[in-house]
């Protein structure tokens, strides 16, 4: 007989009973065969060879740390607005940069996952709606630049107006309103996009949270964004930052909720199980912390900090989590089956029969 490598992924097989023993000699309950014993065992679910349905997505911790800077830059570029908006220059200045800062990081980690940074330009070739990921390049393009230009003027304050500008300051001093502006127009549609991509896969516990995962991941960027405000600005510019945060853990509690209830029970389980379980379940804990910090910290820098800082690992956690979640739902062949299954049965049950779906066709 021959053996090759896929064997080592094949089930045991049960053993033979032997030609011209006794009819009792297969038995291993130690039974005198007045009991019937079955001939086929209790079916237990698998896939061909134990191996998982779908492919797990070749993403690690430089996305996950991508998904959460995408929050932090889209959230801080509206506080830098509202700071804008609303005469408070130290809010303005700190969001700005803290957009900047947190838009490069993750412009970086974005392009180690991808491996080569011309494979980013690549993908600004073409512009295709049905692609997420075509769509959250432009938006990420877009939204970089507004956010550098209104940094740039933020950094030429700092620095006295000394940056060699000579007559292009005039112009950034013109143009860094609207570029603010503009930032704030795709900071929404940046903190989303992400959720569509992951939504839009074939990974189960992703593409059974697609209707409502955008939600989690826009309240979860809120939370960053303000918990990053309220540590770097004083506590006399910082409402917006507090109501912000304040909005934001309400947001993020409801939308989780509202989420794993109209997901797949089975799909949902990767969010409560192994690491990814224990990172939401905290990120859960530090929200609430967080959010009641904010309301009870009144005039305390110290307390605001600490708060912000919670809010921040929060959200931090939620990505790493949800991330983590996906890639255990996709290694158990289970978590795909299963629901395909009850949806299925579902359509059946509700009379649709002539589809694709329900005739395998």
């Amino acid at each position: 007989m021959t053996h090759s490598d896929f064997d080592t992924f094949r089930p045991p097989q049960p053993t033979r009973r032997a030609r011209g023993g006794r009819r009792d000699a297969g038995r291993r309950d130690g039974g005198d065969g007045s009991r019937e014993i079955p001939m086929v065992p209790e079916p237990e679910f698998t896939s061909y060879y134990g191996r998982p349905v779908v492919k797990p997505a070749p993403w690690g911790d430089d996305v996950a740390a991508y998904l959460f800077l995408g929050g932090v830059a889209g959230g801080s570029a509206l506080l830098g607005l509202g700071g804008q908006l609303t005469g408070r220059p130290a809010l303005r200045r700190n969001a700005r940069l803290s957009a900047l800062a947190a838009v490069g990081l993750g412009a970086a980690a974005l392009v180690k996952d991808l491996g080569r940074p011309e494979r980013f330009l690549n993908m600004l070739r073409t512009f295709k709606l049905t692609s997420p990921m075509s769509v959250g390049s432009w938006i990420l393009s877009a939204f970089s630049v507004g956010t550098a230009v209104s940094a740039a003027a933020e950094i030429d304050r700092l620095s006295g107006s000394r940056l060699p500008l000579g007559p292009l300051r005039p112009v950034l001093r013109a143009v860094e309103g609207p570029a603010g502006v503009e930032a704030a127009l795709f900071a929404g549609p940046l903190a989303a996009y992400t959720a569509v991509l992951l939504g839009d896969t074939a990974t189960p516990t992703w593409n059974a949270a697609h209707e409502d995962l955008p939600f989690v991941f826009v309240s979860s960027a809120t939370l960053a964004a303000s918990g990053l405000a309220m540590i770097t600005t004083p506590v006399h510019e910082a409402g917006p930052a507090r109501t912000l945060a304040a909005l934001g853990v309400a947001g993020d509690l409801v939308a989780t909720r509202v989420m794993e209830h109209r997901m797949d029970p089975v799909a949902a389980e990767p969010l409560h199980r192994g690491r990814a379980g224990v990172m939401l379940k905290w990120s859960e804990r530090l929200a609430v912390a967080g959010g009641l910090g904010t309301l009870l910290a009144g005039r305390s820098r110290a307390a605001a900090a600490a708060s912000g800082l919670a809010l921040l690992a929060a959200s931090a956690l939620t990505r790493f989590g949800f991330l983590e979640a996906g890639l255990s739902s996709a290694e158990d062949p289970r978590y795909t089956i299963e629901p395909q299954k009850r949806r299925l049965a579902a359509r059946r049950s509700a009379g649709v029969t002539d589809d694709s779906i329900t005739t395998a066709r």
